[in-house]
């Protein structure tokens, strides 16, 4: 193919190759998952040496962009999901805001007298039920998060009667006058269990990032309790900091 690269004197030969890869990336010209073509190949599309290519491509590999596959090539990374903190928002939103399909698959819907920290939190008595939502959450079709919301039973129950697979909570409990104002999140570092692997499909024991989110509705009463694991690398938190 004929290549449009206009390399100019200001900046370094390698950098400008590396931010016309980039660009082809986010206009889907290379899609993730799939192979660029070989270093011969971006050598006579831009006319320069293969150690120019090589700069480029180790920059993109180095920043998460790009991944080698041993005998293969060069593929394109799939997105990494950011999240932001600041703003009170669910999966599926942040998942369309980063330009993902967000889809989510049932594990298990259930009222239960257990969950004594989830409860505390809620301010239920521990007599009293809650509802409590598992879903594992999928960013393009690829699982990146397990999911478990749990609901006083007077709020959990509006929930029962939806399609929990494709519900958007949030939207369903405002239809009801419950509108999520403010919410508190706590997260860490956690090691996979071995069905949390088997899940998300990684190896057991792999780091996680372990979101725990109490939100709170009018008057400031709690409303939800939500633990989610995310795959540390296929989401990223963004925090945007003033002084």
């Amino acid at each position: 193919m004929a290549s449009s690269f206009e390399p100019t004197k200001s900046t370094s030969l390698y950098l400008q190759v590396k931010d016309t890869m980039i660009k082809r990336i986010q206009e889907k010209e290379w899609t993730p998952n799939s192979m660029i073509p070989t270093e011969n190949e971006l050598m006579i599309e831009f006319n320069v040496s293969r150690t120019t290519i090589r700069q480029a491509v180790s920059i993109l590999v180095q920043e998460g962009i790009l991944e080698k596959k041993q005998g293969k090539g060069t593929i394109v990374k799939p997105q990494v999901f950011v999240g932001s903190l600041g703003k009170l928002k669910g999966f599926a939103e942040e998942a369309l805001e980063n330009g993902i399909i967000p889809s989510s698959k049932m594990l298990s819907v259930k009222t239960s007298r257990d969950f004594y920290k989830e409860k505390t939190f809620l301010h239920v008595p521990m007599e009293d039920e809650i509802v409590v939502i598992e879903r594992l959450r999928f960013a393009n079709q690829a699982p990146v998060a397990i999911e478990r919301t749990c609901w006083p039973y007077h709020i959990g129950r509006i929930l029962l009667n939806e399609d929990l697979n494709c519900a958007n909570f949030y939207d369903i409990l405002a239809k009801e006058n419950i509108v999520l104002e403010t919410a508190n999140e706590k997260i860490k570092a956690i090691n996979a269990s071995l069905v949390d692997a088997d899940l998300l499909g990684i190896r057991g024991g792999q780091a996680l990032l372990q979101m725990e989110r109490l939100s709170f509705g009018q008057e400031n009463k709690p409303i939800e309790f939500t633990t989610t694991k995310f795959c540390s690398d296929k989401y990223h938190y963004f925090i945007e900091l003033m002084r």
